[in-house]
């Protein structure tokens, strides 16, 4: 086996010719151009867990619609059942808790302005009628 190189026998020829004979100083070709820094790390992205928690979060205007119209129509319910109650002179106890329930759900907002008003104007009724009956809704807190 023949070891060729600096620690090899045969010495290597035209070594000391290959050597610069500039030392300590360094410097780029006027000609090429200079390339701006690149990010060796890829983007970070959501994945598992995160993702999922981010488009639960997001809500579209028809489903928040849809929940709107259904609070809506409870809280007109509890209002017609308060009102029979009231009529047939059996007021209870649960149509009063409900009618305060509905009107803790009326607080959140559809984004559709016309629906809102809707919702406002039925919420201020529920709050009415709670007040003349003496109970205290939490829908402001």
């Amino acid at each position: 086996m023949r070891i060729y190189g600096p620690n090899g026998t045969t010495p290597t020829s035209g070594a000391s010719s290959s050597r610069r004979t500039q030392t300590g100083s360094f410097s780029l070709d006027a000609e090429e151009p200079t390339r701006a820094a690149t990010s060796t790390s890829a983007p970070r992205s959501l994945g598992g867990i995160d993702a999922l928690m981010a488009l639960q979060g997001l809500d579209d205007l028809p489903e928040r619609r849809r929940r709107g119209g259904r609070r809506g129509r409870q809280a007109l319910d509890a209002l017609d059942a308060l009102k029979l109650g009231f009529l047939a002179g059996s007021l209870d106890q649960s149509a009063l808790l409900r009618l305060k329930s509905a009107a803790a759900s009326l607080t959140e907002r559809s984004g559709d302005p016309g629906l809102d008003s809707v919702l406002a104007e039925i919420e201020l009724r529920v709050e009415v009628e709670l007040a003349k009956f003496g109970v205290g809704s939490d829908a402001g807190k």
